[in-house]
């Protein structure tokens, strides 16, 4: 099956079933990456990578049988982030439905419960084989794939407002770390700033347009938990040639 976001790693013009073997048996031959550890059962489990561009790639996981012959069980593309994202403690899950994985984190500085795909299956396998049942991170680095977007005109903002937004959200952080460790006072606190915000909102849509007011939000998207509809500001962006398609990405 083609995955949806083969096309944002630049394979857009893949239609046949014939050219996704053709790409995984590729990925598998001559993979510039293998991982491989044992999975729940004690079943040896291996995953390949092969990237394609900068920091960007497919990976192939699977599993051997008893004669040595490899059972390809899943394949996804990913894109690599460069630093770390978030230093809030991230639960790590197992899919009920295969041997991959899910990470949850509290993410304050978006005030949802964030929930994301786990990339480094065969690190998280070795973490489970030494430590039991459980396994937590420190910190994560999130990327993300896209299969369309648009660019939107900024909200113009003095730097007053940029220093406002700033120091408004720095004491919204705060208080949601003290409302997380108990502190009754921050959890109402809270509840009227979120009441505020809310009527602020409405009463500016019934004559603006919403994205004139929000300038970033992430909501989840589908059915999906780890899909989500992102809207942010655009700090850089640099264009890479998949060397399989040739196409730009």
């Amino acid at each position: 099956m083609i995955h949806s976001f083969l096309r944002s790693i630049g394979f857009s013009q893949m239609q046949e079933n014939a050219d996704l073997y053709s790409l995984l048996d590729e990925a598998i031959r001559h993979s510039d990456g293998r991982m491989s550890d044992c999975d729940s059962y004690g079943n040896e489990v291996v995953c390949f990578t092969r990237h394609i561009a900068e920091d960007m790639g497919i990976c192939v996981f699977g599993s051997f049988s008893e004669d040595d012959r490899l059972r390809m069980e899943y394949y996804f593309p990913f894109f690599r982030g460069s630093s770390i994202t978030t230093n809030e403690l991230v639960e790590v899950e197992r899919h009920a439905d295969s041997e991959s994985f899910f990470g949850i984190c509290d993410e304050l500085k978006m005030g949802i419960p964030l929930i994301f795909y786990v990339n480094n299956v065969a690190d998280v396998l070795r973490e489970l084989r030494r430590g039991g049942q459980d396994v937590f991170s420190e910190n994560a680095v999130l990327s993300g794939l896209a299969c369309s977007g648009k660019i939107l005109l900024p909200i113009m903002k003095t730097k007053k407002l940029a220093d406002i937004k700033q120091k408004s959200s720095k004491q919204r952080r705060d208080l949601m770390m003290q409302a997380r460790d108990g502190d009754q006072s921050a959890m109402e606190n809270l509840t009227l700033s979120d009441m505020d915000l809310y009527a602020s909102v409405t009463r500016r849509a019934m004559k603006e347009d919403v994205l004139s007011i929000v300038e970033s939000s992430i909501i989840p998207y589908g059915v999906e938990s780890d899909q989500y509809t992102v809207i942010g500001e655009i700090l850089n962006f640099y264009m890479v040639t998949n060397t399989i398609s040739r196409e730009n990405a």
